[in-house]
């Protein structure tokens, strides 16, 4: 088998690249990360990527006068580790059109909400406001829209009456870590087949 090559982009702790990392650690599965690139020196998911064996890459956006120059020095990193599909963990910066696009339909985001609900940042703040009785995840490809995408996995958990923001969150975070390594297999299998803004998941070969 020849595993896709993955490039994760990162800027905070790290759990959904840690879960990623678990998951490529079985030979079996159809992928394996190459490189994690983080815009932020200290962040600890550059630690998990290292304790892995992972190539990781420092770029921070402050040294780069606009958006689209950050996005090419990134571009330039993952296209010299030979990145087939890019994930996006916990990455907090808004991505270029251009750099979209170099991308198109080989980068994935993870997003704690039943998109398209509750788009943006506080989405377990924006849920329990609202009164939902349903919450959850969604692994979507990546478009240049904010947290839009034809969607490839969803997970949903129940909102408890007593549910705090952090509560629900830690709930969701569950889900995430099993929904994101799903998402990536389907992607690196070449199972998906984008239709409009939607997504055919094709059966598994035997």
């Amino acid at each position: 088998m020849i595993k896709k090559k993955v490039g994760v982009l990162v800027s905070g702790r790290g759990s959904n690249l840690q879960a990623l990392l678990d998951a490529s650690a079985d030979p079996a599965y159809p992928a394996e990360i190459v490189l994690v690139i983080s815009n932020v020196a200290g962040a600890y998911a550059l630690e998990r990527a290292e304790k892995a064996g992972v190539k990781t890459c420092v770029i921070s956006h402050k040294d780069y006068p606009s958006r689209e120059e950050f996005d090419s020095a990134m571009d330039v990193q993952l296209r010299a580790a030979g990145v087939d599909i890019v994930c996006l963990a916990g990455f907090m910066r808004l991505l270029s059109t251009a750099f979209v696009r170099g991308w198109d339909g080989r980068m994935i985001n993870i997003h704690p909400s039943l998109l398209p609900c509750f788009k943006g940042l506080h989405t377990h703040a924006q849920a329990i406001a609202a009164g939902v009785k349903l919450h959850g995840c969604t692994v979507h490809l990546v478009t240049p829209d904010l947290d839009d995408g034809p969607i490839l996995v969803q997970a949903a958990v129940p909102v408890m009456d007593d549910d705090t923001p952090d509560s629900l969150a830690a709930r969701v975070l569950e889900q995430e870590h099993k929904a994101y390594p799903l998402a990536l297999r389907l992607l690196a299998e070449g199972r998906v087949c984008v239709i409009g803004n939607r997504t055919v998941i094709a059966a598994a070969s035997v």
